[in-house]
């Protein structure tokens, strides 16, 4: 797998499809890896050069000693750009990827062309609850957050129709690294763009989980009331939206991209 290093971390990264086509980047979520975009890469990396990568501290990424900032979080993506040689691209991210996606829009815009943030908000949650969060995970490490995940990422009936599409997630969540999740979730403690949303120009493209309990409808709603170039993409899916419903997300991205 290639790596890159980008501010003191080792960035594993991947590529599919053909570099001469329009680049698109995925940014995962907390607790996951690029392999949770499979059903992305699957649909997109005909017509689109697909650029995936493990968020600095997740999956084959290094996880140096945070904490870490959203910004960089946001600088990994562009690094990784130059590092590929990319002048322009569709940014994608999810949940922590879709505040990544957020910074990027207001701070680097001119990397890209459109920018699609899902189940996410300008701001994530309680600092107090990050900050406890981080400490619980570096004492007892991921498997207590990973016995719990399901619930969070995903509606009742989808955890029960694909029990081993799920077990494997949580999983991975369970041997990720404890010092990486912490230092992200002490990013995410810090990380409020509701202010500077009102700076972004470049096209956006809001997807929320109509069932999602960690970001609502009306955090979705509420970034497209600040975002001059924006639209909100209702999805019938709680929090991992581009697994629970694949088909309905990639046609919204795509439509929203042509």
């Amino acid at each position: 797998m290639p790596t890159f290093n980008s501010n003191g971390a080792q960035i594993n990264y991947q590529t599919f499809g053909n570099v001469t086509k329009p680049a698109i980047i995925f940014s995962n979520s907390l607790g996951t890896n690029y392999g949770m975009w499979q059903p992305q890469i699957n649909h997109f990396q005909n017509d689109f050069f697909v650029i995936c990568y493990d968020t600095r501290g997740h999956g084959a990424s290094s996880a140096p000693k945070g904490p870490y900032t959203l910004e960089q979080l946001g600088q990994d993506v562009v690094n990784l750009l130059d590092h590929l040689d990319i002048e322009k691209a569709v940014f994608c991210g999810i949940s922590m990827g879709g505040l990544t996606g957020q910074w990027l829009a207001i701070h680097k815009a001119k990397h890209f062309n459109k920018v699609i943030v899902c189940n996410t908000a300008a701001k994530i949650g309680q600092e107090q609850a990050w900050n406890e969060r981080a400490a619980l995970v570096r004492e007892q490490g991921l498997q207590p957050i990973a016995s719990t995940a399901a619930g969070r990422w995903f509606t009742e009936k989808f955890i029960q129709d694909n029990a081993a599409e799920v077990e494997k997630l949580q999983n991975g969540l369970a041997a990720g690294s404890a010092e990486g999740y912490a230092s992200c979730c002490e990013a995410l403690a810090k990380a409020d763009l509701r202010k500077q949303l009102k700076d972004i120009a470049v096209p956006v493209l809001v997807v929320a989980g109509q069932q999602d309990p960690v970001t609502t409808v009306a955090d979705g709603q509420f970034m497209v009331n600040q975002i001059k170039n924006s639209a909100l993409f209702e999805i019938n899916a709680s929090h991992i939206s581009n697994i629970e419903c694949p088909d309905e997300f990639n046609q919204a991205v795509q439509q929203f991209i042509a």
